[in-house]
């Protein structure tokens, strides 16, 4: 088994959301699950052109700081190619890898969702926050693993958010929803967010590169996406839309695996 270890999405060097790139670990769910668990980190197994996600809680359809991590393994490979492409286990997805200078982007398409019912004080129950009122209506997006995307007011209210983890896990599995995003804008036009999908607050995402997907589908723009204050890791996605295709992108450079182990 060969295991590499990088940070994404990274602000600068040092920075960034850790991911393990695996090859050659024994196949079945339960095995690469308890993998996942054991390394306490994000995990996204390599089978020739098939990426297969896992978090510690969870097997996931799809993780781009992952696949992020992914690109940065197989470019380096290849150093001639500009392009790339792998399929995700779970739903056959395909993913576009760009190598664009220094910085990696992966091309998608937004996907068609549901929007599920959302009952008068559910945000307030799951964000665990009395009297919470979104800024604007609360919106499902999808580029492959669909989030729900709240906007807040400001970044006090961003960062006071301590949310009912569990609530949010049990909901998301009934709405076919992986997890809640909240999101700010920025008076300079940048937009600041934060990921609620792992059951652990510790291992809050210090960057979540499908939401930042998702939510380019929702306003229909390219955005510049910071991320990570609250897990001290200064995080920047940069997204742009191109014939319709959405690409999500940043850097992802190699870190040891101690540094790329979720916090104790």
């Amino acid at each position: 088994m060969q295991v590499h270890a990088l940070t994404c999405f990274g602000e600068g060097p040092g920075d960034g959301n850790p991911a393990l790139v695996i090859e050659g670990a024994a196949a079945g769910s339960e095995a690469r699950q308890a993998l996942a668990r054991a390394r306490n980190t994000t995990c996204v197994f390599l089978d020739g052109d098939v990426v297969d996600f896992y978090y510690p809680h969870t097997r996931s359809p799809l993780c781009l700081h992952a696949t992020l991590a992914v690109a940065h393994v197989l470019f380096a490979r290849q150093q001639d190619a500009s392009v790339l492409a792998v399929t995700t286990a779970m739903r056959g997805q395909r993913l576009e890898l760009v190598r664009d200078g220094d910085a990696f982007f992966i091309r998608l398409q937004a996907q068609d969702v549901a929007q599920p019912s959302l009952d008068p004080g559910l945000l307030q129950r799951l964000l665990a926050a009395p009297g919470f009122a979104p800024v604007s209506m609360p919106h499902v997006a999808s580029v492959g693993s669909p989030k729900l995307l709240v906007e807040v007011a400001d970044s006090a209210t961003l960062h006071g958010l301590h949310p009912d983890l569990a609530a949010i896990t049990d909901w998301g599995r009934e709405a076919g929803v992986n997890g809640i995003y909240a999101w700010r804008r920025m008076l300079d036009g940048r937009v600041e967010g934060r990921n609620f999908n792992h059951l652990d607050p510790l291992l809050e995402d210090a960057a979540t590169g499908v939401a930042a997907g998702a939510l380019t589908a929702l306003l229909g723009h390219g955005i510049t996406l910071l991320q990570g204050r609250a897990t001290q890791q200064s995080c920047l996605i940069a997204t742009r839309m191109e014939d319709g295709a959405i690409l999500v992108g940043g850097r992802a450079e190699p870190a040891t695996v101690a540094e790329s182990v979720g916090r104790p």
